[in-house]
């Protein structure tokens, strides 16, 4: 279900320094594609708080929709949905509105998705978990040009326990099947599981 997580007024009244690039553009329209609700959720408020006016949806078949009512100028579109592929957002998007900067991301990064997202006119494609800063300066970036790296990007460590928790949340919370998934003893799984995230 589409969703509509602040308001026009909220948006407006959010502090935009004229430094930011995103001063520069009158149509800050962003769609948010990923069925992740938390990460989503907390995106939508992030991205809003930086001057977007933030629409989510949580499927393709969401996002497509959404891009046929009003091409939005920005879109963060995960790669992998219950429906289908991430991908096929992008390449409607595109369709539409040729000019929309579009970030593809995903859990699941590898060379071949990265080149045909960036053909498709996605700008650039990240990691999950990529955080607003990252995927803010990527929006912003001119295309052919790296956005700047973040001042404090998560560790190694940190990114490996994300991906776990993601995979054990998608797998109900079943020690079992994460671990199986995984290629991880299960043992070795409760461990990292009863541990505190790292920094």
């Amino acid at each position: 279900m589409l969703t509509q997580p602040g308001t026009a007024a909220a948006t407006d009244a959010a502090v935009i320094s004229d430094a930011d690039p995103l001063a520069a553009f009158s149509d800050r329209s962003l769609l948010i594609v990923d069925d992740d609700k938390p990460f989503s959720t907390r995106l939508a408020r992030a991205m809003e708080s930086r001057g977007y006016h933030v629409q989510v949806a949580d499927s393709v078949a969401e996002g497509v929709s959404a891009v046929e009512a009003r091409a939005p100028a920005f879109a963060v579109i995960d790669m992998r949905l219950g429906d289908g592929n991430g991908l096929d957002v992008i390449a409607r998007l595109k369709e539409r509105r040729p000019e929309a900067r579009g970030v593809i991301l995903t859990g699941y990064g590898n060379i071949a998705t990265a080149v045909t997202a960036v053909k498709l006119g996605a700008f650039d494609y990240l990691a999950k978990p990529a955080d607003a800063d990252e995927i803010h300066g990527t929006l912003m970036a001119q295309p052919g040009e790296r956005a700047d790296p973040p001042e404090n990007p998560m560790s190694a460590d940190r990114v490996r326990w994300e991906h776990i928790q993601r995979v054990y949340e998608l797998c109900g919370r079943n020690v079992s099947e994460t671990a199986r998934r995984l290629n991880m003893h299960r043992r070795t799984l409760q461990r990292i599981l009863a541990k505190r995230a790292p920094r």
